[in-house]
């Protein structure tokens, strides 16, 4: 009898901090004003924030200021099709460069554990970030109503910002089709930093 308490005691406790994180993403979640960007704007220094990452160390962005050019990608879930082909683009557009001033970071709303896998099972060279609670991705206006086949829900649209090397948003790309854009990127990149 003691045994299934403390079953229901740890489900009830799995349910509080689950329905918590969801009440925390819907409170943060930014209303843009009509005709206006939910997205840090062009120009203003990028929300800072520190989040688990597959380094085995939580990642801060404002750590990379003065150091490195930041391309902060926003995607929606680990080993899904585009998910993939987007962070193995990315991939192979960091190896094949030879510049060290760039630094990619991938972040969804995943586990660490997901993305551990996800990591490793594409070789992926650059730290994914585990945004559990929805904090950052409603930060950056990255957490949105979708629809699919009619039915409506909230979740990440896929969005990358370059940050430079002074902290400031430089470019953001709103709801980024896959094929070729990690190209689009550090060619931007490589013209305007």
């Amino acid at each position: 009898m003691a045994a299934k308490k403390g079953t229901r005691k740890a489900a009830k406790k799995t349910t509080k901090k689950k329905t918590h994180a969801k009440k925390v993403a819907k409170k943060s979640v930014k209303k843009a004003a009509p005709g206006r960007s939910p997205y840090p704007a062009v120009g203003s220094t990028a929300p800072d924030f520190t989040l688990d990452s597959t380094t085995g160390k939580p990642v801060k962005l404002s750590g990379y200021r003065n150091k490195k050019i930041v391309v902060l990608y926003f995607y929606p879930k680990d080993n899904t099709p585009g998910c993939t082909r987007e962070a193995c683009g990315f991939r192979d557009r960091v190896q094949a460069s030879k510049s060290k001033r760039v630094e990619v970071l991938g972040v969804s709303c995943d586990s660490l554990a997901s993305h551990e896998k996800f990591q490793a099972k594409y070789d992926l060279p650059f730290p994914l970030l585990a945004d559990t609670d929805r904090k950052v991705v409603a930060r950056y206006g990255v957490w949105q109503q979708k629809s699919m086949a009619g039915r409506k829900y909230m979740g990440v649209v896929r969005t990358t910002l370059v940050i430079d090397k002074a902290g400031k948003v430089a470019k953001v790309y709103e709801k980024v089709k896959v094929d070729g854009h990690h190209d689009e990127v550090f060619a931007w990149i490589d013209a305007n930093l």
